[in-house]
């Protein structure tokens, strides 16, 4: 692979800083990166330069942070360093991406190990919540070799399908939304049905739904505590579920990708509001691992997701922001303000489906109304 960034990179990251995080002259980024998204990182820092802003560019290298899991400093990985915490409080702006970019390793970490490793997310999500940070998270670090091999894709197009989605307009996601927007807002009952058999009603827990066009929210307290975070690509309506009620079957056409755990064909049936059955042609032994070990309304609906970029589909982990899918989450929705505190929560995901709430169609064979 070139050193030099593609012309789609280009374009992408001069979207990102532009449309998205709209950086202005003078203002302070800050970018990290992986070994496998270096390359974006540099497009990125080039495209802020010519907005008049100032880069960080931060280089998490590969091959040292899993020497240091070797030595088991894991809790070492685990504490930012003194200048970091500086350059948190001094930016403006942040990007970065996932890593790292070795999920075979990944998947055979024990999860304490991992955990440990993680342990800066809440004191620097603290921190840039009190300092107004605005920044993204760039999915494309997710596009590694070792997830293109294990699922079977071309790690190229791959990267290029994420790239594109980044090219959607955010203005354009949020014009996309808004009716949508205002019927989950308004709305009591939805019922989804398609061809493959799904025919499913659920019930929204009358919170307010979340907008997600991938523009930032660091002080708006209608959005979640990470929020100033933008997932992009970015397209999304998310809305929390009554977790008592649902009724009938809903059957995925789409994968679900949660880091480095998978799953295709999924089906959920629900019976007086409770998840009483399910199954995966693949992933199923891992969900029933992580089910099992899930507390109190795991067995209960969480939330829907809507998906709004035209330019996301059948793109591996945008499933859900996949135009006109709709994704079905079980199990924890506190981050939306419903009531289900599970530890648990997973989701599959259907597009091309018809949607209706409280009878008025708002999704015909995924096309918005």
């Amino acid at each position: 692979m070139s050193e030099v960034p593609s012309e789609l990179e280009r374009a992408a990251a001069r979207q990102i800083v532009t449309r998205y995080l709209k950086v202005r002259p003078g203002e302070n980024a800050v970018i990290e990166s992986w070994d496998h998204t270096i390359r974006f990182g540099a497009a990125m820092v080039d495209e802020v330069r010519r907005a008049g802003g100032r880069t960080l560019h931060i280089q998490e290298d590969e091959d040292a942070w899993w020497r240091a899991i070797d030595r088991k400093q894991s809790r070492l990985l685990g504490r930012s360093s003194a200048p970091e915490w500086a350059a948190l409080k001094a930016a403006d702006v942040y990007v970065h991406f996932w890593g790292p970019g070795d999920t075979d390793r990944i998947e055979k970490l024990p999860e304490k190990t991992f955990d440990e490793a993680l342990a800066w997310f809440s004191p620097w999500y603290a921190s840039a919540r009190k300092s107004g940070l605005r920044g993204s998270r760039i999915a494309l670090g997710f596009a590694s070799e070792g997830r293109a091999r294990e699922w079977g894709l071309d790690r190229s197009q791959w990267r290029d399908g994420i790239l594109r989605a980044c090219l959607t307009d955010p203005a354009e996601t949020a014009r996309r939304g808004a009716r949508l927007f205002r019927a989950l807002s308004r709305g009591k009952n939805v019922r989804i049905t398609h061809s493959n058999g799904t025919d499913l009603e659920v019930a929204l827990a009358g919170a307010a739904p979340r907008l997600h066009d991938g523009t930032p929210h660091p002080r708006d307290k209608r959005y979640g505590p990470s929020d100033m975070l933008a997932q992009i690509p970015a397209g999304r309506v998310d809305v929390a579920l009554d977790s008592k009620t649902a009724e009938g079957r809903l059957r995925a056409n789409r994968r679900t990708n949660i880091w480095w755990y998978w799953s295709a064909g999924g089906a959920f049936e629900f019976a007086n509001g409770r998840l009483t059955s399910y199954s995966f042609e693949q992933g199923e032994e891992e969900f029933t691992r992580r089910y099992k070990g899930g507390t109190a309304g795991r067995d209960r609906t969480g939330a829907l997701i809507f998906g709004l970029n035209p330019a996301a589909t059948d793109v591996p982990n945008l499933e859900t922001i996949e135009l006109g899918s709709v994704t079905l989450a079980v199990g924890r929705n506190q981050h939306l303000h419903g009531s289900n505190r599970s530890s648990f929560m997973n989701w599959i995901t259907l597009a091309g489906a018809d949607v209706a709430i409280d009878g008025t169609p708002v999704l015909r064979a995924g096309a918005l109304l």
